[in-house]
């Protein structure tokens, strides 16, 4: 279980995602699950829970970010969280702006840009992607958007060994956790990489 304390506000706010999900995925093809069920636990509950493993972060880059995910879950389970969508995509950031404006997510911005071309100032604690790329072009692409010290956070399925052993030993601390969503019955795992 993920024993997340939140309130009815953004328990009601996360559903209201879901039904956004729903709603566009019937013209826009934002993500391949269809049934809301599904997405409870393969798109909210896996974003959800990565939340554990902020810590006291302020600012978030999700890169990639697609459908919001996990970006907007955890925008409205952490609202002193500054979260910013980035993707390449103008059908998804069109969705993703129209859910920052429903749900009133004041701790969220919107990018629309590839992540070799963003030019954020300062950095940002907190760089994380979820089914963005292997990991060394997420490093390769994303770690100049991390402040000294933040951190990268890649979210995968299985155990990434041979994405792993690819990354430059040299530069980074990589750990690596497993990830228990409740209702989904396949391996989930948090790449923690260090920046110097």
């Amino acid at each position: 279980m993920l024993n997340l304390k939140l309130d009815a506000a953004a328990q009601g706010r996360l559903l209201q995602y879901l039904v956004l999900i729903e709603k566009w995925n019937r013209v826009h093809n934002l993500t391949a699950v269809r049934d809301v069920n599904d997405m409870l636990s393969q798109h909210l509950l896996d974003s959800l829970a990565v939340l554990p493993y902020l810590g006291a972060e302020t600012s978030l880059l999700d890169v990639g970010s697609g459908a919001g995910l996990p970006g907007i879950p955890l925008a409205i389970a952490e609202p002193s969280l500054s979260v910013t969508l980035l993707d390449s995509s103008q059908k998804r950031v069109s969705f993703m702006t129209q859910c920052k404006t429903e749900l009133k997510l004041a701790n969220v911005s919107v990018v629309h840009q590839r992540v070799e071309d963003y030019r954020p100032a300062p950095g940002f604690d907190v760089v994380i992607s979820r089914a963005f790329s292997e990991l060394s072009e997420f490093v390769a692409l994303a770690s100049r958007h991390v402040k000294s010290g933040g951190r990268l956070l890649a979210m995968k399925g299985r155990y990434p060994d041979e994405e792993i052993a690819s990354l430059p030993k040299a530069n980074f601390t990589t750990k690596v956790v497993a990830l228990t969503i409740p209702e989904l019955n396949a391996r989930r795992h948090l790449v923690e990489i260090a920046v110097p």
